[in-house]
């Protein structure tokens, strides 16, 4: 008979070899899945959980699946699924791990669970899809800036990268935080907005940084006369030699992409010199294809293609609203009947 508990210390070697062909494996046990702050952690209320929680199937003696989910800052209260693993071709232990977080969180007033899915696993997709209840909201991609094409001979090793003013760049710091939210959402597309928002709380440092699985290093792009915030920059590690790059850019602003992956490499070098740097593209923002194809005219290889899925308490809203008059400084005007989608 199967049964899911928390992941307890006892369950430590059982788990190490469950996920030996992990990478990061040691790392990922020994700070997200036996922190010795998650036994005090499951207790707290949902607004102020900060770490992730992980679960485990078990038959008899025997972890059968695990899953891990890690909250949200954001006001929203999000859940992000950042781990499940399962037996191959075992979909009904996935599902039943799946749908236990789902209304455990849900049950804790969560409104909104997200996963990250490869495109090459259409099983997992329609359990998902069918069993659990997420919908299909978009995709992200990872493409591999490799050293061997033309980006590095032009921007790294060439005089393209001597032309930026370092002065450009800078640490990022708490105070950025609401502006950074703000540029966040304003590049979502409209009607992601409701369901991937996110809030200045989001972007902050986090009070206990060394608790996290991985390190992220952050850093504002900025016009260097007016000190305007261009670009927020975040590069993000689980194993101190692969590193992935996440940019949000102002939509009113023209910068040059290349040279912030070119900043980007400079950092993660400063670091480990055999590090690999990966740059993330989202199709929900609305300069997500213009990335893609700067990305491909480098010719970078696309190594990840990731499906959004999200299981939200909000409804989208399809009916048009009645027409209505309005009066705005004087003028008057007909409004007409629009779409309104949560």
């Amino acid at each position: 008979m199967t049964k899911i508990r928390k992941l307890y210390y006892f369950d430590k070697k059982n788990a190490k070899e469950m996920i030996s062909f992990l990478n990061n494996g040691d790392t990922y046990v020994n700070n997200i899945m036996f922190n010795p702050l998650i036994p005090f952690h499951h207790i707290l209320p949902l607004r102020f959980k900060y770490l992730p929680e992980s679960y485990v199937l078990k038959d008899r003696k025997e972890i059968k699946g695990l899953i891990t989910v890690a909250p949200s800052r954001c006001p929203l209260k999000q859940m992000e699924i950042q781990k499940l693993l399962f037996e191959e071709n075992c979909y009904e232990d996935a599902g039943e791990l799946i749908q236990y977080v789902v209304s455990k969180y849900k049950a804790k007033g969560c409104a909104s669970i997200i996963a990250r899915i490869d495109d090459h696993l259409p099983e997992l997709l329609k359990l998902f899809v069918s069993k659990c209840g997420f919908s299909q909201i978009s995709y992200e991609k990872l493409w591999n800036v490799d050293s061997d094409n033309e980006f590095y001979n032009k921007y790294v090793n060439g005089e393209s990268y001597k032309q930026y003013n370092p002065k450009m760049f800078r640490a990022f710091r708490n105070s950025d935080a609401p502006v950074v939210a703000n540029m966040y959402n304003e590049q979502l597309l409209p009607h992601f907005r409701p369901l991937l928002g996110k809030d200045g709380k989001d972007f902050k440092y986090k009070l206990f940084p060394g608790l996290s699985y991985f390190n992220e290093y952050k850093y504002v792009y900025q016009d260097k006369k007016l000190k305007n915030i261009l670009s927020y920059i975040s590069i993000k590690t689980p194993d101190n030699k692969n590193y992935i790059l996440d940019i949000v850019q102002s939509s009113w602003e023209e910068i040059d992409i290349n040279l912030i992956i070119s900043f980007a490499l400079e950092q993660i070098k400063k670091r480990k010199k055999d590090s690999k740097l990966f740059v993330k593209t989202k199709k929900y923002t609305q300069l997500g294809e213009k990335y893609e194809k700067i990305f491909m005219n480098n010719k970078f290889e696309c190594v990840q293609n990731q499906i959004v899925l999200t299981n939200s308490s909000a409804k989208i809203i399809r009916n048009e609203e009645r027409s209505r008059n309005f009066t705005v400084l004087n003028q008057f005007y007909g409004g007409v009947g629009v779409v309104n989608k949560i």
